[in-house]
């Protein structure tokens, strides 16, 4: 901030070296970047996403189907499939043989992962099938995409800002080494005669 009111303060100072108007240019450009641009770009991204996964969201809840299991006896042995959830070995579940009724009215049985509570033989527990009564994962719902594409929007607007300060820094390091290479040619100029009675007379 200091940089970019900088471009008024070097404005007519005599002082002011080109190097010093570069940097209080490139520091007000990133700063108006930041203030303007990255919010505008974390809305257009929060808003596409949102778009995506509304559109996954009406995909899933029409091909995903909620369907009662009834738990025929636990699963001892380790199924060489993995359950669709991904949640076999999650803390509160359990391995089962269970069958269910698909959304075409066909009985399915299977080893599934079920609620710890759902273990003994005859308990009923909800679970969601495909349209070919293939176990799958709860549909996305429309809350959670929102969510969701709130923290793309934000996490888009925040690189974005880290990107043009990342640039910002690159340019100020690169005008350093300019200002430093100028000044070792200048004292190398001089450095010969520094210090000696009547150097520069």
């Amino acid at each position: 901030m200091r940089s970019a009111v900088g471009v008024w303060r070097w404005r007519q100072n005599p002082l002011r070296r080109r190097t010093d108007l570069v940097e209080a240019w490139v520091a007000l450009a990133a700063l108006v970047l930041m203030v303007l641009a990255t919010p505008v770009l974390g809305s257009l991204c929060g808003a596409r996403t949102d778009r995506v996964l509304q559109r996954t969201v009406t995909r899933e809840q029409r091909e995903r189907h909620s369907t009662t299991a009834v738990v025929l006896r636990q699963a001892h042995e380790r199924s060489a499939l993995a359950d669709a959830e991904g949640v076999g070995g999650r803390e509160g579940r359990i391995r089962v043989v269970a069958n269910w009724t698909a959304y075409d009215g066909t009985l399915h049985t299977g080893t599934v992962a079920a609620p710890r509570r759902s273990a003994p033989a005859g308990s009923t527990f909800r679970m969601w099938t495909d349209d070919r009564g293939m176990r799958t994962s709860r549909p996305l719902d429309s809350t959670t995409a929102h969510a969701h594409a709130v923290f793309a929007g934000i996490g888009a607007a925040l690189a974005a800002a880290g990107l043009v300060e990342g640039i910002r820094r690159l340019v100020v390091w690169r005008l350093m080494r300019r200002r430093y290479a100028r000044l070792d040619r200048a004292w190398a100029g001089y450095g010969p005669d520094w210090g000696r009675a009547g150097a520069g007379s």
